[in-house]
């Protein structure tokens, strides 16, 4: 079907046509559908409502549940990162510099001793 010869306003009210015509033919298929449905419920036996609710039922336990934002994944485990910052006194406590700085790092910071001094060589 060639449309170039056809104006601006023949081809909006073709459209406008067009878009009537293809919301008459979407709702006659689906009562179609949907009779079709009801008769194959009616012949097993069921409702349309009973088929409605086992679907939804089994839908919502074979979903798993969604993860809120920036969590991990179920079975994913973050890597732990390596301490770079020791505690002056017990260097089994450190600190990765990532995330809340700890008390002894502050105490360290507020002598005004250098962040560094806490690496380890």
């Amino acid at each position: 079907m060639d449309l170039t010869p056809l104006s601006l306003p023949e081809l909006q009210q073709l459209q406008a046509k067009l878009t009537v015509e293809i919301r008459r033919k979407s709702e006659a298929a689906r009562r179609t559908l949907l009779k079709q449905v009801k008769k194959l419920a009616a012949d097993e036996g069921l409702s349309i409502e009973d088929i409605v609710n086992e679907a939804t039922t089994s839908e919502a336990r074979t979903t798993p549940p969604k993860r809120k934002r920036g969590t991990a994944a179920p079975g994913t485990r973050k890597s732990k990162k390596p301490l770079k910052y020791f505690h002056p006194e017990n260097a089994k406590i450190g600190w990765t510099g990532h995330g809340r700085k700890p008390q002894w790092v502050i105490d360290w910071l507020a002598q005004d001793k250098p962040l560094s001094a806490l690496e380890k060589a």
